[in-house]
């Protein structure tokens, strides 16, 4: 088939992971894809990093004045797309939703294409309790619209699939795909190595990795770390973001500088061997209704996972593959962890149930393209989903 894959994702972190792991996993099915977004026509290929994306115009400009911006560039786009699409003579549309973002199903009805969706968070719910809206208004009846306007509509949990069934999409036209692992993180990678080149010997490594946010609640396994009579923890934080500071405040300040270790923005072909560095794999919080990129990069990596028992990370995750522990406890995260910190056999225990969730799942970007694949096919020949 010939794929458009319409984005407008200028975020080089798990969002970017997300668009070439499933690129790619497409194009490996002999799939001709043909990717346009921010950047222009072609692959979305760009390094990792954690620089803040929207630049001065997101961080000053009136809500309103940015969320105009948001809607005329969605015209851009359109123009764009049907540009490559006219040279292209694509089978389908397949976009990764964004807010004010319509240019994929504008498109589709115009040239009566199959038209499908990614879903990964629901946008307007999101940014009017975190970033603000000044069109909320708009904003929510434009992602109902849009979400309405798919053939298929693909969200990452089951979470998220019920909020859009709520929105009135029908049943029938909704496919959970959770995120998945590329080929590389299925073979475990040289901890060692990374252990070694960190002077992280005879450490028990607690890691993260991926952006760190402040939502992440990191800073508690600092504060726990300064409580805990264990002398040999380790936090090894793999990666960047706009909580490193307060973190390395945090950790400075409760004595723990020589046990902290931040790496900065870690390439995807090296994280397998990081995140086989890890002891005990965290993921302290979680959004309610995400999947977690690093969740199932720490399951294929065979870690011991600490995480919420809440119901997207039960989608993936049983009680006996991961220390679950209950959100809403205070002390939840740090129970947990003083259970596990000194159980190196659980540890694997907990490590090789993971993975072999992960491998009876098939939760992999090939799987994934699989999916995608016959969801298109039944798509093309008029097949009810």
């Amino acid at each position: 088939m010939k794929i458009l894959y319409s984005h407008r994702t200028r975020a080089a972190d798990g969002q970017l992971v997300h668009i070439t792991s499933l690129v790619k996993a497409l194009r490996d099915r002999s799939h001709e894809v043909f990717v346009v977004g921010p950047e222009g026509a072609g692959a979305a290929e760009r390094a990792m990093n954690a620089s803040p994306q929207g630049g001065l115009i997101k961080r000053f400009a009136p809500k309103a004045l940015y969320e105009a911006a948001e809607i005329g560039y969605s015209a851009h786009a359109y123009r764009r797309l049907r540009k490559v699409a006219e040279a292209a003579s694509p089978d389908l549309i397949y976009e990764r939703y964004n807010l004010f973002f319509g240019a994929g199903a504008r498109l589709a009805k115009a040239a009566g294409l199959p038209f499908i969706l990614e879903v990964n968070a629901p946008l307007a719910a999101e940014r009017a309790a975190h970033g603000g809206l000044a069109l909320k208004k708009q904003a929510f009846e434009s992602e109902t619209d849009l979400w309405r306007a798919a053939d298929a509509i693909l969200p990452v949990t089951n979470v998220l699939a019920k909020t859009i069934e709520a929105r009135g999409v029908q049943p029938e036209k909704i496919m959970v795909i959770p995120n998945g692992v590329d080929d590389a993180f299925l073979t475990i990678g040289d901890g060692d190595s990374v252990r070694a080149r960190y002077g992280l010997e005879n450490k028990v490594v607690l890691g993260f990795a991926g952006f760190m946010r402040e939502w992440h609640g990191l800073e508690r396994v600092v504060d726990w770390m300064a409580k805990a009579p264990e002398k040999s923890l380790h936090l090894f934080l793999v990666g960047d973001g706009p909580a490193r500071s307060m973190l390395e405040e945090r950790a400075a300040a409760a004595g723990l500088t020589s046990a902290l270790t931040v790496t900065g923005a870690v390439q995807r072909a090296q994280m397998p061997d990081h995140i086989a560095a890890f002891d005990i794999a965290l993921q302290p919080a979680a959004v309610d209704y995400a999947s977690p990129l690093k969740l199932f990069e720490y399951m294929a990596q065979a870690r011991a996972i600490v995480a919420p028992s809440q119901p997207n990370i039960e989608e993936v995750l049983k009680a006996d593959e991961a220390a679950l522990f209950d959100p809403l406890q205070s002390n939840g995260l740090e129970a947990a962890l003083s259970r596990l910190v000194n159980a190196p056999d659980i540890w694997r225990k907990l490590g090789a149930s993971a993975r072999a969730a992960l491998d009876a799942q098939d939760l992999t970007w090939a799987s994934n393209a699989r999916r995608v694949e016959e969801i298109a096919r039944g798509l093309q020949s008029g097949l009810a989903l």
